[in-house]
C-alpha cells in the first residue's frame, strides 16, 4: 500500500541518487501551442479565463485532498485549505453580469503545452499536457462514451499485451457536476523514446465537459508524488527510479516557437548563462520561498512562497497582495471581481514586473503580461488575485511567468533553476 513513509522513502531515494545536471544528455519533446486568453483581433477571451480560473480552482482543490491523504494536513503552507468545488457555469454567468456593457468572445481557446506520448504494447498514441502542477497521467479510454469524449484519442485495454487493472479508482471533481474520472491500470509508457514499464495511470470513462472540444487528449503530471491521486510514483520520477533517464532533471522552454520540454537534463542552445537554483519548501509542489515581486525598482510583496505551474497561464497572488500591486499600476483599476482580473491602460503596458529569489530579477515582458483589451483603452494583466486554498501568502505562477526564462525542474536537488532564454 501507498503510504506516507513509501512517500518519503521515494524522495530519499531520488535524492540520494543525485547526479550533476546532464546538459545535452537528455531526451526533447516539442510542443505543440494554442492560442492563449488574446483573440486574433487583439481582444481578452474573458469565458477562457474565467474557465482557466475554475479548472485551476478545482485542479489544486483536487492537489490539496490528495496531499491531506498522502501526508496529513501538517504538510500544508500555512493558511492553505481545501476550497469548494468551482462552477464554471456560475463563475462566467457572474462574470458576465458584472461586465454586461464589455465585449465578450466565444469560449474557444485554451491555453496548454501539449506533446505526444505512447501508452501500451504496441503504443497507442495521445497528445498529452505536461503540468508540473499535478501528479498524475490520464487520458480517455474507450469506456468514455459521452459527447465530451468523441474528439479524443481512446485508451483500449484490449489492443495492449502490457496492461494490468489495479484496484481502486481516480477522480478529479469540477463544478457543474462533472469530474474526470476511471479506473486505474498499469502499462508501458512511452515519451519521446523514454520507456517506463508498469507506470500507474488511469484511462478514464468520465471527462469534464472543461476539456471538451480541446485537442489534448490529457495530462501528464510533473509534481511530487505527495499529490498523487493514485498514490504511486508519477512518470518522470519512475522513468529515474527504473534508470530510463540519467538524472531526475528536466526542464522548459515556452515560448510562441520552438517551445521544448527537455526531460534528463537541460539543453544548453535554449539558454546562455549559469542557472541560478533555488531550494523547493514544502509538501509535493515546486514551491520556492522568500520571493519578492518588483515593480521597477520597488518591491510590493516580499518573503512570499511562490509555486511554478506550467499548467496553467495565469499568474496568481493572494487577492489582498494582488490589489497592492495593482495599486503600483498607473490607470489600473479591477474588470472582473470574482475572478481577479485587473485592467490597465493599453497605452502603457508594464514592462518592469519582475519576480526575484535573492538572485536576478526575472522579468515578465510586456507581450506577456498583457492578455488583450477590454475597450478601446483598457488591457487586461496577467496577474490574477484568486485564493486557490494553497496558503494566505503563496503565489502561483503560470506560463505567463515561465515564457520569459528557461525552467528547470530538478528532483536531484530539490530544487528549481532559471535562466535567460537564448
Amino acid at each position: 500500500m501507498f503510504v506516507h513513509s513509501s512517500l518519503i522513502a521515494l524522495a530519499l531515494a531520488l535524492s540520494a541518487t543525485a547526479s550533476p545536471v546532464a546538459e545535452g544528455m537528455g531526451t526533447p519533446i516539442s510542443f505543440q501551442k494554442r492560442d492563449g486568453f488574446t483573440t486574433h483581433d487583439g481582444w481578452f477571451d474573458h469565458a477562457s479565463a474565467v474557465k482557466q480560473v475554475a479548472r485551476d480552482r478545482n485542479k489544486h482543490r483536487n492537489n490539496m485532498i490528495n496531499l491531506k491523504k498522502n501526508m496529513g494536513a501538517d504538510a500544508f503552507n500555512e493558511g492553505a485549505h481545501i476550497r469548494p468545488v468551482a462552477n464554471y457555469s456560475r463563475m462566467i454567468k457572474s462574470a458576465q453580469t458584472k461586465r454586461q456593457s464589455e465585449p465578450l468572445v466565444d469560449e474557444e481557446s485554451d491555453v496548454y503545452w501539449a506533446g505526444n506520448i505512447a501508452i501500451g504494447t504496441p503504443g497507442q498514441t495521445f497528445l498529452i499536457d505536461f503540468d508540473t502542477g499535478s501528479a498524475d497521467l490520464w487520458i480517455p479510454s474507450t469506456g468514455c462514451t459521452s459527447a465530451n469524449c468523441a474528439d479524443k484519442h481512446k485508451y483500449n485495454a484490449n489492443s495492449t499485451s502490457t496492461e494490468s487493472r489495479k484496484s481502486g479508482t481516480f477522480g478529479i471533481q469540477y463544478g457543474d457536476g462533472s469530474s474526470v474520472s476511471g479506473p486505474v491500470y498499469t502499462d508501458t509508457v512511452t515519451v519521446a523514446g523514454i520507456t517506463v514499464k508498469n507506470q500507474y495511470f488511469s484511462p478514464v470513462t468520465t471527462l469534464s465537459s472543461m476539456f471538451a472540444g480541446e485537442a489534448m487528449d490529457g495530462i501528464l503530471g510533473l509534481a511530487f508524488p505527495s499529490i498523487s491521486n493514485l498514490r504511486q510514483s508519477p512518470f518522470f520520477n519512475s522513468a529515474k527510479t527504473q534508470g530510463a533517464v540519467k538524472t531526475g532533471v528536466f526542464a522548459f522552454k515556452l515560448a510562441t516557437s520552438g517551445s521544448e520540454l527537455y526531460l534528463g537534463g537541460t539543453n544548453p542552445s535554449l539558454y546562455t548563462g549559469s542557472i541560478e537554483y533555488h531550494n523547493v519548501t514544502g509538501s509535493g509542489f515546486w514551491q520556492l520561498q522568500s520571493a519578492k515581486l518588483y515593480v521597477g525598482s520597488k518591491a510590493v510583496t516580499s518573503t512570499v512562497q511562490t509555486i511554478i505551474d506550467s499548467g496553467t497561464t495565469i499568474i496568481y497572488g493572494p487577492p489582498s497582495q494582488v490589489a497592492a500591486f495593482y495599486k503600483s499600476i498607473p490607470g489600473s483599476k479591477v474588470y472582473d471581481s470574482n475572478n481577479g482580473f485587473y485592467s490597465f491602460p493599453c497605452n502603457s503596458v508594464p514592462s518592469n514586473i519582475a519576480f526575484s529569489w535573492g538572485g536576478k530579477k526575472w522579468t515578465i515582458s510586456a507581450a506577456n503580461f498583457n492578455y488583450g483589451r477590454v475597450s478601446s483603452t483598457q488591457c487586461i494583466g496577467a496577474i490574477a488575485g484568486q485564493d486557490l486554498g494553497l496558503g494566505t501568502n503563496t503565489w502561483l505562477l503560470g506560463d505567463s511567468f515561465m515564457k520569459n526564462v528557461y525552467s528547470v525542474f530538478s528532483f536531484d536537488k530539490s530544487a528549481v533553476g532559471f535562466a535567460a532564454l537564448k
